[in-house]
């Protein structure tokens, strides 16, 4: 049994209502990345200088020594580049991802984003890197940056990021109960949630291209337009979405000494007012985005067929497909993970072992579904389900003369095919079924095998898509 851990459906084809405030069509998020101070310096107690995010192209870590240049660089973000940003956001609801030890060397610009009513969120400690880095060291730090945090600003941060993330990050601020949301994670346009063992946390998507970050890397953007382009073009997509009936969120990542530089920042000034210059543009925190999105649609705990135990999992789709648990039971021991957590999952792991058996097996399975209004159906020994299917088109309740029809097409399609004639009958009426009866038989039996395999997978889909749905 192998388990695959990575959610690659998410809300599929039809999402939650967003339902923003006031019937807002898009919520712009804007965050303020704080790192200036928190970067790795020796001065910091890290082995070397910081390489990341700047304006000098190809930066390597200077091991053991200070890096003149680049402190200046970052310096420039705390000392100017900030209060431009400032000025231009006052008015706005901003996330700042603060870096708990660059928040403690800022306590001008701290004073002025709590002044502001900006929410501070945690950046971690550190502004380094953490994929090497312990689970337990990791978890020390997350717990330092939440004191110190707390310490700096005066409360607890309610949102995470760290950004330069390990993959037991998301799962270890989670396991602090700490947290109204994490956004270490880029994977959707809204909010969801994830479970840690007995914690539901929620995530709030972050974004890497509607981000100042593309300045400092090579497949970047190399002037204001570009950046304001880019910015203005995502708006509109998510905008006229929005407009549709389908509410999204658009973030925006921003750094100091970033965007903070005279000719970005004046690009960020248009993008703007470019903005506000349409209705139904609710401008939010990520705090606020958070605690609307647990309200509109809280975690909702389920039996998740690919965290089931065998026993469990045969119990409940064993049936699926007629009378041939063995399906169930190979699909069981398949790549299951979230993604195969919905009907249409399910239907997938299933049908791929139906698809892979043997002729003589496939055909196992169509000699396992009883004649359409048959001896069975007369006897009333069908499976609950397809007495529920052939009733709802009323095959339950045919006339004499229908019911002799059917036998008469039943009794020439066996004797010829092999297997009695199988359709899904919810996609039907009793008149196209009938008229499907008729047409098939012409078949040969190769054209026909095939067909009732397809109608066999779609009878499958149809009974998970209402299993899940109750």
């Amino acid at each position: 049994m192998h388990r695959y851990p990575r959610d690659m459906t998410g809300y599929g084809a039809t999402q939650p209502a967003a339902n923003w405030p006031n019937g807002a069509k898009i919520a712009i998020q804007i965050v303020l990345n704080y790192e200036e101070g928190g970067e790795n310096n020796i001065l910091h107690g890290d082995a070397a200088s910081e390489a990341f995010l700047s304006e000098i192209t190809g930066a390597q870590p200077w091991a053991g020594q200070r890096h003149w240049n680049m402190e200046s660089i970052y310096e420039y973000g705390s000392r100017a580049g900030f209060w431009r940003v400032h000025r231009l956001l006052r008015e706005l609801p901003v996330t700042v991802y603060g870096v708990a030890t660059a928040l403690a060397r800022a306590p001008e610009q701290v004073a002025a984003m709590i002044a502001a009513d900006w929410e501070i969120a945690s950046h971690g400690l550190k502004w380094v890197e953490h994929k090497d880095m312990p689970e337990d060291e990791e978890r020390a730090q997350i717990a330092e940056a939440i004191r110190l945090h707390t310490e700096v600003v005066g409360e607890p941060p309610r949102g995470w990021y760290t950004g330069r993330c390990s993959n037991n990050t998301v799962r270890l601020a989670a396991e602090t109960g700490q947290f109204a949301y994490v956004a270490d994670s880029y994977a959707d346009d809204l909010p969801y949630w994830m479970q840690f063992g007995d914690v539901d946390q929620l995530i709030v998507p972050y974004t890497m291209d509607c981000n100042d970050m593309r300045f400092a890397i090579q497949a970047g953007y190399t002037n204001g337009d570009q950046f304001e382009s880019y910015l203005k073009d995502s708006f509109d997509m998510l905008y006229a979405e929005g407009e549709s009936g389908q509410p999204k969120m658009m973030s925006i990542g921003l750094h100091c000494r970033l965007v903070g530089r005279p000719g970005r920042a004046a690009a960020l000034a248009r993008v703007l007012e470019y903005f506000k210059s349409h209705e139904g543009v609710w401008f939010a925190s990520r705090l606020e985005i958070a605690e609307h999105w647990a309200k509109e649609h809280p975690p909702v705990r389920m039996a998740r067929p690919s965290e089931m135990d065998r026993h469990t999992f045969v119990a409940e789709f064993g049936g699926v497909f007629e009378h041939s648990p063995w399906i169930a039971e190979a699909a069981f021991d398949s790549e299951l993970g979230p993604t195969h957590d919905t009907a249409l999952g399910v239907h997938n792991a299933l049908a791929r072992v139906f698809r892979s058996a043997s002729e003589e097996k496939r055909l196992g399975v169509l000699m396992a579904h009883p004649d359409l209004a048959g001896k069975l159906a007369a006897a009333k020994r069908l499976t609950a389900e397809s007495s529920a299917e052939q009733a709802s088109v009323g095959l339950d309740e045919l006339t004499d003369d229908e019911r002799e029809t059917f036998t008469q097409l039943n009794d020439a399609y066996t004797t010829k095919f092999g297997f009695p004639f199988i359709i899904a009958v919810r996609d039907n009426t009793k008149a196209s079924i009938m008229e499907a009866f008729r047409s098939r038989i012409e078949n040969d039996r190769d054209t026909e095998f095939a067909q009732a395999c397809k109608q066999v997978e779609r009878i499958a889909q149809l009974r998970l898509i209402e299993k899940f749905s109750s």
